[in-house]
């Protein structure tokens, strides 16, 4: 369950603007980002937030990183694999805009 994204997606609803729900996105994420993102959201829901023990459970996990396809997590692996994420989802959120 993820209650962040349940929340803003009944806010989107509410507003008759389901768009809403994912405007930050440029595009959907691909297999290993929605795996990275449903380990991160059930990791720091389990009360973790400690970069070094959240990379060390995604490698317990053998959660692949999206970018290198390593399973090797480090707190460095984890913060390059984020940055180039992020920098790649906001590229297309550049490119095709807002709710895509």
């Amino acid at each position: 369950m993820d209650a962040f994204k349940d929340r803003l997606s009944q806010r989107a609803h509410d507003t008759s603007r389901p768009a809403l729900a994912h405007q930050c996105r440029g595009r959907e994420f691909d297999a290993h980002e929605a795996a990275l993102a449903k380990a991160l959201m059930e990791i720091y829901g389990n009360g973790e937030h400690d970069f070094e023990k959240v990379a060390s459970e995604l490698k317990k996990r053998g959660v692949v990183a999206p970018r290198s396809g390593r399973t090797d997590w480090s707190l460095e692996l984890l913060q390059v694999e984020l940055a180039e994420t992020n920098a790649q989802l906001d590229a297309a959120y550049a490119e095709n805009g807002y709710g895509a």
